[in-house]
Protein backbone atom coordinates (compact mmCIF):
# COMPACT_ATOMS: atom_id res chain seq x y z
CA UNK A 1 0.00 0.00 0.00
CA UNK A 2 2.82 2.44 0.93
CA UNK A 3 4.66 1.68 -2.32
CA UNK A 4 1.48 2.25 -4.30
CA UNK A 5 0.90 5.63 -2.64
CA UNK A 6 4.51 6.59 -3.36
CA UNK A 7 4.03 5.61 -7.01
CA UNK A 8 0.79 7.62 -7.14
CA UNK A 9 2.78 10.68 -6.05
CA UNK A 10 4.65 10.54 -9.37
CA UNK A 11 1.64 9.54 -11.49
CA UNK A 12 0.18 12.01 -13.95
CA UNK A 13 -2.43 14.31 -12.29
CA UNK A 14 -5.96 13.07 -12.95
CA UNK A 15 -7.12 16.65 -13.54
CA UNK A 16 -4.79 17.00 -16.55
CA UNK A 17 -4.07 13.63 -18.23
CA UNK A 18 -2.46 15.38 -21.21
CA UNK A 19 0.63 16.12 -19.06
CA UNK A 20 3.68 14.18 -20.23
CA UNK A 21 4.48 11.72 -17.42
CA UNK A 22 8.26 12.05 -17.74
CA UNK A 23 7.99 15.83 -17.49
CA UNK A 24 5.84 15.40 -14.40
CA UNK A 25 8.39 13.06 -12.77
CA UNK A 26 11.28 15.40 -13.63
CA UNK A 27 9.42 18.33 -12.06
CA UNK A 28 8.97 16.35 -8.83
CA UNK A 29 12.59 15.14 -8.58
CA UNK A 30 13.77 18.66 -9.39
CA UNK A 31 11.76 19.71 -6.32
CA UNK A 32 13.88 17.38 -4.15
CA UNK A 33 17.06 19.15 -5.29
CA UNK A 34 15.49 22.55 -4.74
CA UNK A 35 14.24 21.43 -1.32
CA UNK A 36 17.73 20.46 -0.22
CA UNK A 37 19.16 23.84 -1.19
CA UNK A 38 16.13 25.77 0.09
CA UNK A 39 16.79 24.41 3.56
CA UNK A 40 19.82 26.73 3.70
CA UNK A 41 17.84 29.87 2.80
CA UNK A 42 16.44 30.75 6.26
CA UNK A 43 19.90 30.38 7.78
CA UNK A 44 21.61 32.99 5.57
CA UNK A 45 20.14 35.96 7.51
CA UNK A 46 20.70 34.08 10.80
CA UNK A 47 24.35 33.58 9.80
CA UNK A 48 24.72 37.30 9.06
CA UNK A 49 23.03 38.24 12.34
CA UNK A 50 25.37 35.98 14.34
CA UNK A 51 28.33 37.53 12.49
CA UNK A 52 27.26 40.93 13.83
CA UNK A 53 25.47 42.28 10.75
CA UNK A 54 23.29 45.34 11.35
CA UNK A 55 19.53 45.21 10.85
CA UNK A 56 20.05 47.32 7.71
CA UNK A 57 22.46 44.74 6.26
CA UNK A 58 20.02 41.91 7.00
CA UNK A 59 17.28 43.92 5.29
CA UNK A 60 19.57 44.51 2.32
CA UNK A 61 19.79 40.73 1.82
CA UNK A 62 16.04 40.68 1.15
CA UNK A 63 16.01 43.85 -0.96
CA UNK A 64 18.85 43.18 -3.42
CA UNK A 65 17.10 40.53 -5.58
CA UNK A 66 14.09 42.81 -5.91
CA UNK A 67 16.22 45.79 -7.00
CA UNK A 68 17.78 43.78 -9.82
CA UNK A 69 14.40 42.37 -10.72
CA UNK A 70 12.80 45.80 -10.90
CA UNK A 71 15.50 47.02 -13.26
CA UNK A 72 15.75 43.94 -15.44
CA UNK A 73 12.56 41.84 -15.21
CA UNK A 74 10.72 43.52 -18.07
CA UNK A 75 13.63 43.54 -20.59
CA UNK A 76 14.51 39.97 -19.58
CA UNK A 77 10.86 38.95 -19.98
CA UNK A 78 10.70 40.52 -23.44
CA UNK A 79 13.93 38.78 -24.39
CA UNK A 80 12.76 35.39 -23.08
CA UNK A 81 9.49 35.75 -24.97
CA UNK A 82 11.54 35.57 -28.16
CA UNK A 83 13.33 32.36 -27.14
CA UNK A 84 11.88 29.18 -28.62
CA UNK A 85 13.56 27.01 -25.95
CA UNK A 86 12.88 28.18 -22.39
CA UNK A 87 14.17 25.13 -20.47
CA UNK A 88 17.92 25.96 -20.69
CA UNK A 89 17.23 29.39 -19.19
CA UNK A 90 15.18 27.80 -16.40
CA UNK A 91 17.71 25.10 -15.46
CA UNK A 92 20.85 27.27 -15.70
CA UNK A 93 19.31 30.08 -13.67
CA UNK A 94 18.33 27.62 -10.93
CA UNK A 95 21.88 26.25 -10.87
CA UNK A 96 23.28 29.78 -10.68
CA UNK A 97 21.18 30.68 -7.66
CA UNK A 98 21.98 27.50 -5.73
CA UNK A 99 25.70 27.84 -6.52
CA UNK A 100 25.68 30.96 -4.37
CA UNK A 101 25.12 28.79 -1.27
CA UNK A 102 28.38 27.03 -2.10
CA UNK A 103 30.14 30.37 -2.59
CA UNK A 104 28.78 31.54 0.78
CA UNK A 105 30.22 28.40 2.38
CA UNK A 106 33.62 28.95 0.77
CA UNK A 107 33.65 32.58 1.93
CA UNK A 108 32.83 31.47 5.47
CA UNK A 109 35.78 29.06 5.47
CA UNK A 110 38.44 31.40 4.12
CA UNK A 111 37.48 34.86 5.49
CA UNK A 112 38.12 35.36 9.19
CA UNK A 113 37.34 39.07 9.55
CA UNK A 114 33.62 39.27 10.38
CA UNK A 115 32.89 42.61 8.69
CA UNK A 116 34.72 41.52 5.55
CA UNK A 117 32.78 38.23 5.60
CA UNK A 118 29.46 40.09 5.89
CA UNK A 119 30.43 42.24 2.90
CA UNK A 120 31.49 39.15 0.91
CA UNK A 121 28.20 37.33 1.60
CA UNK A 122 26.20 40.38 0.57
CA UNK A 123 28.29 40.66 -2.62
CA UNK A 124 27.67 36.98 -3.44
CA UNK A 125 23.93 37.38 -3.09
CA UNK A 126 24.06 40.59 -5.09
CA UNK A 127 25.51 38.51 -7.94
CA UNK A 128 22.76 35.93 -7.41
CA UNK A 129 20.09 38.49 -8.22
CA UNK A 130 20.50 38.12 -11.99
CA UNK A 131 19.78 34.36 -12.14
CA UNK A 132 17.08 34.89 -9.50
CA UNK A 133 15.32 37.33 -11.82
CA UNK A 134 15.51 34.94 -14.78
CA UNK A 135 14.30 32.08 -12.57
CA UNK A 136 11.34 34.06 -11.24
CA UNK A 137 10.08 34.58 -14.79
CA UNK A 138 10.89 31.20 -16.30
CA UNK A 139 9.47 29.23 -13.36
CA UNK A 140 5.90 30.38 -13.94
CA UNK A 141 6.23 29.97 -17.70
CA UNK A 142 7.68 26.44 -17.45
CA UNK A 143 5.26 25.17 -14.80
CA UNK A 144 2.31 26.53 -16.75
CA UNK A 145 3.58 24.83 -19.92
CA UNK A 146 4.08 21.52 -18.11
CA UNK A 147 0.68 21.46 -16.38
CA UNK A 148 -1.68 23.57 -18.47
CA UNK A 149 -4.63 25.45 -16.89
CA UNK A 150 -6.38 22.25 -15.76
CA UNK A 151 -3.36 20.78 -13.98
CA UNK A 152 -1.70 23.74 -12.24
CA UNK A 153 -3.24 23.26 -8.79
CA UNK A 154 -2.53 19.53 -8.69
CA UNK A 155 0.98 19.73 -10.18
CA UNK A 156 2.08 22.48 -7.81
CA UNK A 157 0.41 20.80 -4.84
CA UNK A 158 2.53 17.68 -5.38
CA UNK A 159 5.69 19.60 -6.27
CA UNK A 160 5.56 21.97 -3.31
CA UNK A 161 4.56 19.18 -0.93
CA UNK A 162 7.59 17.13 -1.96
CA UNK A 163 9.78 20.24 -1.78
CA UNK A 164 8.39 21.03 1.67
CA UNK A 165 8.96 17.49 2.92
CA UNK A 166 12.57 17.57 1.73
CA UNK A 167 13.18 21.01 3.19
CA UNK A 168 11.56 20.30 6.57
CA UNK A 169 13.59 17.13 7.13
CA UNK A 170 16.78 18.86 6.00
CA UNK A 171 16.16 21.95 8.16
CA UNK A 172 15.70 19.75 11.22
CA UNK A 173 19.03 18.01 10.53
CA UNK A 174 20.72 21.38 9.92
CA UNK A 175 19.64 22.62 13.34
CA UNK A 176 21.36 19.70 15.03
CA UNK A 177 24.51 20.09 12.91
CA UNK A 178 24.84 23.81 13.58
CA UNK A 179 24.70 23.24 17.34
CA UNK A 180 27.23 20.38 17.21
CA UNK A 181 29.79 21.50 14.61
CA UNK A 182 32.08 24.09 16.23
CA UNK A 183 32.07 27.60 14.78
CA UNK A 184 33.28 29.06 12.49
CA UNK A 185 32.96 25.83 10.46
CA UNK A 186 29.30 25.02 11.17
CA UNK A 187 27.50 27.39 8.80
CA UNK A 188 30.02 27.12 5.91
CA UNK A 189 29.95 23.31 6.09
CA UNK A 190 26.16 23.24 5.94
CA UNK A 191 25.98 25.69 3.02
CA UNK A 192 28.51 23.70 1.01
CA UNK A 193 26.78 20.37 1.69
CA UNK A 194 23.32 21.63 0.70
CA UNK A 195 24.51 23.13 -2.57
CA UNK A 196 24.55 19.56 -3.96
CA UNK A 197 20.83 20.14 -4.43
CA UNK A 198 21.72 22.44 -7.31
CA UNK A 199 23.23 19.59 -9.31
CA UNK A 200 20.15 17.41 -8.73
CA UNK A 201 17.86 20.26 -9.74
CA UNK A 202 19.89 21.12 -12.84
CA UNK A 203 20.01 17.54 -14.12
CA UNK A 204 16.28 16.87 -13.89
CA UNK A 205 15.05 20.34 -14.84
CA UNK A 206 17.30 20.37 -17.92
CA UNK A 207 15.66 17.10 -19.05
CA UNK A 208 12.17 18.60 -19.24
CA UNK A 209 10.83 18.37 -22.76
CA UNK A 210 8.51 21.10 -23.98
CA UNK A 211 7.47 22.09 -27.47
CA UNK A 212 9.38 25.03 -28.88
CA UNK A 213 7.48 28.21 -28.16
CA UNK A 214 6.04 30.27 -31.00
CA UNK A 215 8.04 33.46 -31.38
CA UNK A 216 6.03 36.63 -32.08
CA UNK A 217 6.83 38.22 -35.43
CA UNK A 218 9.57 40.83 -35.40
CA UNK A 219 8.30 44.36 -35.71
CA UNK A 220 10.13 47.46 -36.87
CA UNK A 221 12.05 49.21 -34.11
CA UNK A 222 10.16 52.09 -32.55
CA UNK A 223 11.36 54.91 -30.31
CA UNK A 224 11.65 53.90 -26.65
CA UNK A 225 8.77 56.19 -25.63
CA UNK A 226 6.49 54.58 -28.22
CA UNK A 227 7.49 51.06 -27.09
CA UNK A 228 6.74 51.96 -23.46
CA UNK A 229 3.34 53.41 -24.39
CA UNK A 230 2.50 50.35 -26.48
CA UNK A 231 3.64 48.03 -23.73
CA UNK A 232 1.50 49.81 -21.14
CA UNK A 233 -1.49 49.93 -23.49
CA UNK A 234 -1.25 46.17 -23.92
CA UNK A 235 -0.95 45.53 -20.16
CA UNK A 236 -3.61 48.01 -19.05
CA UNK A 237 -6.36 46.41 -21.15
CA UNK A 238 -6.24 43.33 -18.92
CA UNK A 239 -8.32 44.73 -16.03
CA UNK A 240 -8.41 41.53 -13.90
CA UNK A 241 -4.61 41.36 -14.19
CA UNK A 242 -4.15 44.96 -13.01
CA UNK A 243 -6.69 44.53 -10.19
CA UNK A 244 -4.91 41.45 -8.88
CA UNK A 245 -1.51 43.16 -9.04
CA UNK A 246 -2.69 46.14 -6.98
CA UNK A 247 -4.07 43.95 -4.21
CA UNK A 248 -1.03 41.67 -4.23
CA UNK A 249 1.21 44.77 -4.08
CA UNK A 250 -0.32 45.81 -0.75
CA UNK A 251 -0.15 42.29 0.64
CA UNK A 252 3.44 41.78 -0.52
CA UNK A 253 4.41 44.99 1.27
CA UNK A 254 3.30 43.43 4.55
CA UNK A 255 5.06 40.16 3.71
CA UNK A 256 8.34 41.85 2.78
CA UNK A 257 8.30 44.23 5.75
CA UNK A 258 8.51 41.27 8.13
CA UNK A 259 11.08 39.18 6.24
CA UNK A 260 14.25 40.53 7.90
CA UNK A 261 12.46 41.03 11.22
CA UNK A 262 11.83 37.34 11.96
CA UNK A 263 15.52 36.24 12.18
CA UNK A 264 16.39 39.43 14.07
CA UNK A 265 13.52 38.78 16.50
CA UNK A 266 14.45 35.13 17.03
CA UNK A 267 18.15 35.88 17.62
CA UNK A 268 18.08 39.25 19.43
CA UNK A 269 14.77 39.16 21.35
CA UNK A 270 13.97 35.49 21.93
CA UNK A 271 17.70 34.53 22.13
CA UNK A 272 16.87 31.30 20.31
CA UNK A 273 19.54 28.69 19.58
CA UNK A 274 20.18 27.40 16.05
CA UNK A 275 18.31 24.20 16.84
CA UNK A 276 15.29 26.19 18.06
CA UNK A 277 15.29 28.28 14.88
CA UNK A 278 15.52 25.04 12.92
CA UNK A 279 12.48 23.68 14.80
CA UNK A 280 10.53 26.85 13.94
CA UNK A 281 11.38 26.55 10.24
CA UNK A 282 10.78 22.78 10.24
CA UNK A 283 7.34 23.26 11.76
CA UNK A 284 6.37 25.87 9.20
CA UNK A 285 7.68 24.03 6.14
CA UNK A 286 6.65 20.56 7.32
CA UNK A 287 3.03 21.50 7.98
CA UNK A 288 2.84 23.13 4.54
CA UNK A 289 2.76 19.61 3.06
CA UNK A 290 -0.63 19.04 4.69
CA UNK A 291 -1.69 22.54 3.69
CA UNK A 292 -1.04 22.01 -0.01
CA UNK A 293 -3.37 19.01 -0.18
CA UNK A 294 -5.97 20.62 2.10
CA UNK A 295 -6.22 23.85 0.10
CA UNK A 296 -6.11 22.02 -3.23
CA UNK A 297 -9.19 20.04 -2.12
CA UNK A 298 -10.88 23.19 -0.83
CA UNK A 299 -10.32 24.90 -4.17
CA UNK A 300 -11.97 22.04 -6.05
CA UNK A 301 -14.82 21.57 -3.55
CA UNK A 302 -15.55 25.25 -2.95
CA UNK A 303 -13.66 28.01 -4.79
CA UNK A 304 -10.25 29.59 -5.15
CA UNK A 305 -11.72 32.80 -3.68
CA UNK A 306 -12.35 31.01 -0.38
CA UNK A 307 -8.73 29.82 -0.36
CA UNK A 308 -7.54 33.36 -1.12
CA UNK A 309 -9.50 34.91 1.74
CA UNK A 310 -8.67 32.35 4.41
CA UNK A 311 -4.97 32.27 3.60
CA UNK A 312 -4.46 36.03 3.36
CA UNK A 313 -6.23 36.43 6.71
CA UNK A 314 -4.24 33.66 8.42
CA UNK A 315 -0.85 34.89 7.21
CA UNK A 316 -1.89 38.42 8.14
CA UNK A 317 -2.24 37.43 11.80
CA UNK A 318 1.07 35.56 11.95
CA UNK A 319 3.57 38.41 12.64
CA UNK A 320 1.17 39.96 15.17
CA UNK A 321 0.97 36.71 17.13
CA UNK A 322 4.75 36.19 16.89
CA UNK A 323 5.33 39.64 18.40
CA UNK A 324 3.24 38.69 21.44
CA UNK A 325 5.32 35.71 22.62
CA UNK A 326 8.84 34.83 23.72
CA UNK A 327 8.21 31.11 24.27
CA UNK A 328 10.07 28.85 21.81
CA UNK A 329 7.33 26.21 21.99
CA UNK A 330 4.63 28.78 21.18
CA UNK A 331 6.76 30.11 18.32
CA UNK A 332 6.99 26.59 16.90
CA UNK A 333 3.21 26.15 17.17
CA UNK A 334 2.57 29.50 15.48
CA UNK A 335 5.00 28.59 12.71
CA UNK A 336 3.03 25.40 12.12
CA UNK A 337 -0.19 27.41 11.91
CA UNK A 338 1.43 29.80 9.43
CA UNK A 339 2.62 26.87 7.34
CA UNK A 340 -0.96 25.71 6.76
CA UNK A 341 -2.01 29.13 5.48
CA UNK A 342 1.24 29.78 3.58
CA UNK A 343 0.70 26.64 1.52
CA UNK A 344 -2.68 27.88 0.33
CA UNK A 345 -1.28 31.35 -0.35
CA UNK A 346 1.48 29.91 -2.55
CA UNK A 347 -1.03 27.91 -4.57
CA UNK A 348 -3.69 30.57 -4.96
CA UNK A 349 -1.34 33.47 -5.78
CA UNK A 350 0.36 31.34 -8.45
CA UNK A 351 -2.95 30.31 -9.99
CA UNK A 352 -4.70 33.68 -9.67
CA UNK A 353 -1.84 35.38 -11.52
CA UNK A 354 -1.76 32.88 -14.38
CA UNK A 355 -5.55 32.95 -14.78
CA UNK A 356 -5.33 36.68 -15.59
CA UNK A 357 -2.43 36.34 -18.06
CA UNK A 358 -2.90 35.82 -21.84
CA UNK A 359 -1.15 32.45 -22.46
CA UNK A 360 0.58 33.60 -25.64
CA UNK A 361 2.13 36.59 -23.81
CA UNK A 362 2.91 34.86 -20.52
CA UNK A 363 6.61 35.82 -20.33
CA UNK A 364 5.85 39.53 -20.83
CA UNK A 365 2.93 39.65 -18.40
CA UNK A 366 4.70 37.56 -15.75
CA UNK A 367 7.79 39.77 -16.01
CA UNK A 368 5.61 42.86 -15.53
CA UNK A 369 3.94 41.25 -12.53
CA UNK A 370 7.35 40.42 -11.08
CA UNK A 371 8.50 44.02 -11.62
CA UNK A 372 5.50 45.39 -9.73
CA UNK A 373 6.06 42.92 -6.91
CA UNK A 374 9.73 43.91 -6.70
CA UNK A 375 8.90 47.48 -5.65
CA UNK A 376 7.65 46.59 -2.15
CA UNK A 377 10.23 43.80 -1.94
CA UNK A 378 12.99 46.40 -2.35
CA UNK A 379 11.65 49.04 -0.02
CA UNK A 380 9.67 47.19 2.64
CA UNK A 381 12.54 45.12 4.17
CA UNK A 382 14.66 48.27 4.57
CA UNK A 383 11.71 50.21 5.97
CA UNK A 384 11.01 47.31 8.31
CA UNK A 385 14.53 47.34 9.74
CA UNK A 386 14.46 51.13 10.15
CA UNK A 387 11.07 50.83 11.83
CA UNK A 388 12.40 48.16 14.19
CA UNK A 389 15.29 50.44 15.20
CA UNK A 390 12.76 53.20 15.91
CA UNK A 391 9.87 51.42 17.67
CA UNK A 392 11.37 47.99 18.40
CA UNK A 393 11.09 44.60 16.72
CA UNK A 394 7.74 43.53 18.28
CA UNK A 395 5.87 46.66 17.18
CA UNK A 396 7.47 46.52 13.73
CA UNK A 397 6.13 42.97 13.36
CA UNK A 398 2.66 44.19 14.39
CA UNK A 399 2.87 46.90 11.71
CA UNK A 400 3.70 44.26 9.09
CA UNK A 401 0.67 42.24 10.18
CA UNK A 402 -1.63 45.25 9.94
CA UNK A 403 -0.53 45.93 6.34
CA UNK A 404 -1.19 42.28 5.46
CA UNK A 405 -4.69 42.51 6.95
CA UNK A 406 -5.37 45.62 4.85
CA UNK A 407 -4.42 43.52 1.82
CA UNK A 408 -6.84 40.84 3.02
CA UNK A 409 -9.63 43.42 3.20
CA UNK A 410 -8.92 44.51 -0.38
CA UNK A 411 -9.30 40.90 -1.56
CA UNK A 412 -12.41 40.51 0.61
CA UNK A 413 -14.28 43.49 -0.89
CA UNK A 414 -13.34 42.79 -4.52
CA UNK A 415 -16.03 41.79 -7.00
CA UNK A 416 -14.97 38.49 -8.59
CA UNK A 417 -15.06 39.34 -12.27
CA UNK A 418 -12.06 37.30 -13.31
CA UNK A 419 -12.09 35.01 -16.32
CA UNK A 420 -12.03 31.27 -15.84
CA UNK A 421 -13.50 28.93 -13.27
CA UNK A 422 -12.05 27.76 -9.98
CA UNK A 423 -12.77 24.22 -11.16
CA UNK A 424 -10.47 24.58 -14.15
CA UNK A 425 -7.60 24.42 -12.37
CA UNK A 426 -3.10 27.20 -7.91
CA UNK A 427 3.95 33.37 -3.48
CA UNK A 428 8.69 33.18 -4.58
CA UNK A 429 10.14 30.18 -7.54
CA UNK A 430 9.95 26.83 -5.88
Amino acid sequence: MALRRFADWFSTPKSSPQIDRQNFVNVQIDAVGVGLAAAAAPFIPVFLTRMGASSWQVGLLSSMPALTGLLLAIPIGRYLERQAKIIPWFSFSRLGVIACYALTGVAGLIIRDQQLLIAAVLAIWALATLPQTILAITFSVVMNAVAGPAGRFELMTRRWSLLGLTTSITVFIIGQLLDNIPPPYNYPTVFLALSIGGLISYYFSSHLRLKDREIPPTTAKEPLSSRIKGYWAEISTEKPFISFLIKRFVYTTGISLALPLFPLFFVNVVKASDSTIAFINTAQVGVMIIGYFFWSQQSRARSSRLVLLWTTFGIGLYPILIAMTRSPSVLVALAGMAGIFQAGLDLVFFDELLRTVPPERSATFVSFAQSVQYIPTILAPLIGTLLSDWIGLPLALVAAGVIRLIGFLLFFIQKDARPGSSQSKPAGAG
